[in-house]
């Protein structure tokens, strides 16, 4: 970055020596210019009523001959008069004299000994073919124009390597804060994920800067803690099943077994891979809203027929529990995917049969509205535990309340909730005085192609 700046800075103070050089020099010479063109309006005005060539050997009287000069010249390229400096040698020939119409400026070397000479060639009115030449040299313009270039060449290297110096500190001050974050970003690791970056106490931009890093760095380290507890919940609710169908296996194949003994141990270990399959399909399901919504098919459905399935899916659950259904829905259609509603409505089915207390009932009501399906579960039980209501729909979230039947793996209420917002819906629960309510709320839409 620093001999960047110092190469910008380099071109920068070129180009503005070089527009300094020519403007001085052109206004050194436009000086020069303005002296030429004065004398020779005062010659040009004696011209009119005394003798020019008296005006002219004056002004050589009066005027440096080493820096000033004047001639006159006749139509044949002739010396009429001439100051001291130059009156054995014509400045101009005879054709250039005759060509002369306007004002005419002319540089030209005159001896390569001396300084070059600036000329300022005029015709006379009412002398057809006379000029008057008027000259200076050049000398002090090439030497003032000579000291500006090595002022600028002293003092422009100097100024630049004082820039990049300063360029430099002032670049590392400011950077020092950056590379320090920089540092400390490198350092952030899985195995140390709540290492933070400093933040300057200067409240500029890069301060803000680090506050905004920590703050993805916060959500990062939530999310793999995330992470990390579902893996390990999946772990544990994976072994268990697992572990009791090897335990299964094991004791059915220790000894010889009659029929009846093998057929229940099959059933039992038939019972535990139904489980794993179920959870397993939990588990994908899950993994894949963690990518973004969960895709499903909207097809025109009954909303008496599809609360009907659901309840006959958990009817055995209920009567082992001891717990009755009801089922309050009107004959409309509405406009979801039936098999995710479905199994939405099963675990919220399931949760409640198993939270309920037994001889009670458990209401699945539905109703359309405001262009919403509000599907309404609740039971008679214990409810949710305050500290865990907040979090309720998170996965692998339970209760530790005695339950009827068995304990589920705590994912039932995350899939209603992704079912839901899969529909562009949501999910609540809260507690009611006799025991639960659940909420899981659909867009209906009505005629919409499937996505």
């Amino acid at each position: 970055m620093t001999v960047a700046f110092a190469i910008a800075m380099a071109i920068l103070l070129v180009a503005l020596g070089t527009f300094v050089y020519v403007r001085v020099s052109s206004d050194l010479l436009a000086s020069v210019d303005a002296g030429l063109r004065s004398r020779a309006e005062v010659i040009l005005d004696a011209a009119g009523s005394v003798d020019a060539r008296t005006v002219v050997s004056a002004e050589g009287k009066l005027i440096d001959p080493d820096e000033a000069f004047a001639q006159v010249l006749d139509a044949s390229g002739g010396i009429v008069e001439a100051s001291s400096a130059v009156s054995d040698m014509p400045l101009l020939s005879a054709t250039e004299a005759r060509s002369v119409v306007d004002p005419t400026f002319i540089t030209r070397q005159l001896d390569p000994a001396d300084d070059p000479v600036r000329l300022l060639v005029v015709a006379v009115d009412g002398s057809p073919g006379e000029v008057v030449v008027v000259g200076a040299t050049l000398g002090d313009v090439i030497e003032a124009t000579q000291q500006l270039l090595l002022g600028m060449g002293t003092v422009g290297p100097l100024g630049l390597l004082v820039m990049a110096v300063s360029g430099w500190l002032l670049a590392g001050a400011a950077l020092r804060p950056v590379e320090q974050m920089r540092r400390e970003a490198a350092a952030v690791s899985a195995s140390e994920p709540g290492r933070r970056l400093p933040v300057p106490g200067t409240g500029d931009e890069l301060a803000r800067l680090a506050t905004t890093l920590n703050s993805m760095l916060d959500r990062l380290q939530e999310a793999l803690e995330r992470e990390h507890r579902f893996v390990d919940d999946a772990s544990h609710e994976l072994r268990t099943p697992l572990a009791t169908l090897r335990a299964e296996i094991d004791l059915a194949l220790a000894r010889s077994r009659d029929a009846g003994e093998l057929v229940s141990a099959l059933r039992s270990a038939q019972d535990d891979v139904i489980r794993l399959q179920r959870l397993a399909d939990d588990l994908l399901l899950l993994a894949r809203t963690r990518g973004g919504s969960i895709p499903i098919r909207r097809t025109e459905t009954s909303l008496a027929a599809l609360t009907e399935l659901s309840v006959r899916t958990v009817a055995g659950q209920a009567s082992d529990a001891g717990v009755t259904i009801e089922i309050d829905a009107p004959d409309e259609t509405v406009t979801v995917d039936p098999d995710r509603i479905e199994q939405a409505l099963r675990n919220l089915l399931e949760n409640a049969i198993r939270h309920a207390r037994p001889g009670s009932v458990v209401r699945l009501a539905a109703e359309r509205r405001d262009g919403f399906t509000r599907f309404v579960v609740t039971d008679r039980g214990p409810g949710f535990r305050p500290d865990l209501l907040a979090r309720a729909f998170e996965p692998f979230t339970r209760g530790d309340v005695e339950t009827t039947g068995p304990v589920g793996a705590g994912l039932g209420l995350s899939i209603v909730r992704a079912v839901a917002e899969a529909h562009g819906g949501s999910a609540t629960a809260e507690n009611t005085p006799d025991g639960a309510r659940v909420t899981l709320a659909v867009r209906d839409r009505r005629g919409a192609s499937m996505p």
